[in-house]
């Protein structure tokens, strides 16, 4: 959409906000909004800001973020009381911008309430006081405040903020609800694209390491609940079977350097099939050394991760790095009747996965255990089908991964877009008053 400036421009006199519209005006934010110390009233209820969904409801956060929250089980006498569409300074303002309430309530006592002046819509300010150079601009008043410490009345209130005429606040607020929900939609659809992408990636994985290319091939049922059927002229093998090495990390964590040369493989570092060599940390020689005193990892050596929330992902080990374990990570070397590539893919299907998750330990770290690793059962094609295998995964991965790579630019891209067009709009950089209004139904209501 484009969209003309204004007529006539000045000099704001205010670095964050450059050029305003000749007719708009510029005042300290103490002028437009009051602070509040209300004492929160007996039905009050318990609000909770945040960043993600604005202050609302307890119950509501806990709902949405399925979590408990302690509410104030002794009484809310030192809380503040808050009508609809106060804002709230709270810890994480100097991140993320000033929140606004559409309810009615009670909050900490550690958050700071804001009352905006007769002629200030609401729905405006929500927008201007989280938009990205707003909150640039919040943050070098804050002399490095950090986690824990609020943002003071004083310091936000002498912050300059553009004023413009409340007609034409309504309409860049209108104007925003339609065009950021459009905005937001387009980023939604892409956001529920990179699952599927990511199922259907395990899905062509699993499917291709148990079953096979041939969909005509006959079939046994190997007794394995999470195996299934596999082609009949294939075998069933283990682990301990198709490596000629099984080696656990040293259990003691790696003394990391970033002048070091030597790429350490954590959980982190590993994803289905793929080792993310660009955001690994680093040794020196000693530590590479004591790290390897075991085994060095060898190229088509396979990295395992058996340990926290990202386990059961394997990738092999490219020729032209030298590699280090981490901590909760796997060595593996295949045997001659097993091709390296074709096991990586194997160990990172779902019937592997099953198995370990059948043995896994502990809710914070879940790990399974390496007696387990070692005893899982795998497909066994001959040596031929298993380089058809691995090469037909390693081709549609790739596709795979370039449409996830797409999708995530896309996101990055209407995002970026999204802040432009608001810093634009509540800035008065664009002139939106000639803008088709939204429909009746507009976010406004369906929010309220």
């Amino acid at each position: 959409m484009s969209l003309p400036r204004y007529a006539e421009y000045m000099d704001s006199g205010v670095e964050w906000l450059g050029e305003l519209p000749g007719h708009w005006q510029v005042r300290q934010a103490r002028r437009l909004f009051e602070q509040r110390r209300d004492n929160a009233l007996p039905e009050d209820e318990q609000l909770s800001a945040t960043q993600k969904y604005g202050v609302i409801p307890q119950r509501l956060f806990m709902e949405q973020e399925d979590q408990k929250v302690v509410l104030a089980l002794s009484g809310l006498d030192n809380f503040k009381h808050l009508e609809p569409d106060d804002f709230v300074i709270s810890l994480r303002s100097f991140q993320g911008g000033i929140e606004r309430s559409r309810y009615g309530g009670c909050v900490s006592p550690a958050y700071t309430v804001l009352r905006p002046m007769p002629g200030l819509v609401a729905r405006y300010w929500e927008y201007l006081l989280k938009c990205t150079p707003y909150i640039a601009a919040l943050q070098t008043t804050t002399d490095g405040i950090r986690d824990g410490k609020n943002i003071s009345y004083g310091q936000f209130g002498g912050l300059c903020v553009p004023l413009a005429p409340e007609n034409e606040q309504t309409a860049i607020g209108a104007f925003l609800d339609n065009e950021i929900g459009k905005i937001d939609t387009l980023i939604a659809e892409q956001e529920k694209l990179i699952p599927l992408l990511a199922e259907k990636r395990q899905a062509t994985i699993s499917q291709a390491v148990t079953r096979g290319l041939n969909p005509a091939a006959p079939t046994k049922d190997t007794g394995l609940a999470w195996l299934g059927k596999m082609p009949a002229h294939w075998n069933m093998t283990r682990l301990k079977y198709a490596t000629s090495l099984i080696a656990d990390c040293p259990h003691e964590t790696p003394v990391y350097d970033e002048e070091g040369t030597y790429k350490v493989v954590r959980t982190a570092d590993i994803t289905e099939g793929q080792l993310h060599a660009n955001d690994m940390y680093c040794v020196n020689e000693v530590e590479y050394q004591k790290r390897i005193r075991r085994h060095a990892l060898r190229k088509d050596d396979l990295v395992y991760g058996r340990e926290g929330e990202r386990w059961g992902f394997a990738a092999q080990v490219p020729e032209d790095e030298k590699f280090c374990l981490g901590q909760r990570m796997m060595q593996f070397r295949s045997t001659d009747t097993m091709h390296p590539r074709y096991l990586m893919w194997q160990l990172n299907s779902l019937s592997t996965y099953r198995q370990g998750q059948i043995d896994t330990v502990g809710a914070a770290a879940p790990h399974v255990n390496v007696g387990t690793i070692r005893n899982y059962y795998l497909a066994e094609p001959p040596l031929k089908e298993q380089k058809e295998i691995f090469a037909f995964l390693d081709s549609e991965s790739t596709k795979l991964d370039v449409l996830t790579t797409e999708a995530k630019r896309v996101i990055a891209l209407l995002k970026e877009r999204r802040s432009a067009l608001i810093a634009a709009a509540v800035t008065g950089q664009i002139d939106v008053r000639g803008a088709v209004a939204r429909p009746a139904a507009t976010m406004e209501a369906m929010a309220a």
